[in-house]
């Protein structure tokens, strides 16, 4: 081969390295640039750490550029081609994983509306299976108990109807009951919810399967009421919560644990009611737990008192304004969990580590050691709803459910959450939700990271004596725990202590 030849042949190769290695460098930029993006959209890497991360992408890029620059060795180009694309194929996928997480966290945080959905029941053996077959029957309907939802379904009744319907109206949920299975009336209206109430009352264990569904009407409403932004107060009380989620101060949440396999949104029970205080200057957080049967008055009872889950069933505004008044303070956010959701959640993790308290069992199949338990999401989901089998009854049940969400944020820090990351943001989106603003939660988060430093958590749960009593919802009796107010008083202190900056440690 001539000089010509040799020299022609080696220039092609060179334009070839060339075209390839600036694509390679292209594709590199590329995936920087959008790895930079998406931080930068998901608000939660503080600006130093972005700062830092740019000026190391683009050292990369241009080390890799070196590499691949024209009239090198081909050991060299093929060297610095791998370390771009392997860099490029992480970029991507950390792309995927933070855009992924963003948009989750955005589906979770801001929610401000909570879902209202009425029935309308007949018996089973009823032969209607529509609203226009029981167009002549009479409706019973509840006399004061939310009537303004049951007004608007039996409004939307009669607009689908074209005629009105006659209504029959009934002091408390169970009379409402008895006037459906006695025949007093042909169909009730109520909220969906309801029913799982009426099957709490002994002697009304079988009711939902003694009923059928023919319509429902859902509506969404605000789940609080505007503030009077322009007030002095608001601004004041504003201004303390941007400060606590700038790490000078504190700020409270009530987490609400719900029992349904429908939309989180939708108003149910609260099965678990925490109050979690937060002092982003001491970095030391306070949950206190209060037991679904604390015999208390709601909000809206006038002063008659009911089992603090069913302040569930009438919008979280009722549960968190009941334990405002409970505890003399003021809640600033909501977070709901849907502990049946949590089933797929814990499943996508490859199950969690629980520490029990004690040794107990679950029927049919279920046993759990006093320690540290494996569990999947069914055995979790069962470990945190029994309370027959304790002694202190919903009080350790509260406990249990708090060791199940420590459970699931100690496996969160582990390389669990890439194993099955699709599956783990599903879960996370079906089964949590809080009004905090996205934005205030991405500022507490980059704040966390810069300051670093551990949190010193700190739980207690009030206590009580069991009892029967009839209630707001109900007419009738039911299971209620009277509230041992020196458990109350001890947590109003620990609360008070740390909104004053103090450092606790509670005793049981």
């Amino acid at each position: 081969m001539s000089d010509y030849s040799r020299n022609q042949d080696s220039a092609g190769k060179q334009a070839i390295f060339y075209i390839v290695g600036w694509l390679i460098s292209i594709v590199q930029i590329v995936a920087s640039a959008a790895a930079i993006f998406f931080l930068k959209r998901s608000n939660f890497v503080p600006q130093k750490i972005m700062i830092a991360g740019i000026v190391v992408l683009i050292i990369l890029i241009l080390l890799c550029r070196l590499l691949m620059k024209r009239k090198i060795r081909t050991v060299r180009f093929i060297i610095g081609a791998v370390i771009a694309l392997l860099i490029s194929a992480v970029l991507v996928v950390a792309s995927f994983y933070v855009n992924t997480f963003t948009n989750t966290v955005q589906n979770i945080t801001n929610s401000t509306e909570e879902v209202t959905r009425v029935g309308v029941y007949v018996r089973n053996d009823d032969p209607a299976q529509s609203i226009q077959d029981a167009s002549d029957y009479v409706f019973g309907i509840l006399d004061t108990i939310e009537r303004s939802d049951t007004d608007n379904a039996v409004a939307q009744i009669n607009e689908e109807l074209g005629s009105f319907v006659q209504v029959d109206p009934y002091a408390g949920m169970d009379d409402l009951a008895d006037a459906l299975l006695n025949q007093e009336c042909g169909a009730i209206v109520m909220s969906e919810q309801y029913a799982s109430v009426i099957s709490e009352l002994e002697g009304y264990e079988g009711f939902e399967d003694e009923i059928r569904e023919i319509s429902y009407y859902e509506w969404s409403s605000s789940v609080k009421a505007p503030s009077d932004s322009g007030s002095e107060e608001a601004a004041a009380a504003e201004a303390d919560i941007q400060n606590a989620i700038n790490g000078y101060g504190v700020f409270t949440m009530y987490i609400s644990g719900i029992d349904t396999f429908g939309s989180i949104s939708t108003k149910s029970r609260s099965d678990v009611n925490i109050i979690a205080v937060v002092n982003t200057n001491t970095k030391q957080i306070l949950l206190v737990s209060t037991p679904r049967d604390y015999y208390i008055p709601l909000s809206i009872s006038g002063g008659a008192k009911d089992k603090l889950t069913h302040a569930g069933i009438y919008g979280v505004n009722v549960s968190m304004e009941t334990l405002e008044m409970l505890y003399n303070i003021d809640l600033n956010y909501y977070f709901r969990i849907n502990f049946s959701g949590f089933e797929k959640l814990i499943d996508s993790l490859g199950g969690i580590d629980v520490v029990s308290e004690n040794t107990f069992d679950v029927a049919p199949s279920f046993h759990y050691v006093e320690g540290v338990n494996h569990l999947d999401g069914v055995s979790a989901l069962a470990f945190a709803r029994e309370r027959h089998a304790f002694s202190e009854g919903d009080r350790q049940r509260g406990k249990n459910q708090m060791a199940v969400i420590t459970g699931v944020i100690q496996k969160l820090q582990t390389t669990a959450v890439l194993n099955n990351f699709t599956g783990l943001m599903e879960g996370l989106e079906g089964s949590f939700e809080t009004d905090m603003p996205y934005e205030d939660l991405t500022t507490l988060v980059r704040n966390q990271i810069s300051a670093g430093g551990s949190w010193d958590i700190q739980t207690y749960s009030v206590d009580g004596t069991g009892a029967k009593a009839s209630t707001f919802s109900m007419s009738k009796q039911l299971y209620v725990m009277n509230p041992d107010q020196s458990t109350v008083d001890y947590a109003r202190s620990l609360i008070q202590s740390i909104q004053n900056n103090e450092t606790i440690s509670v005793t049981e």
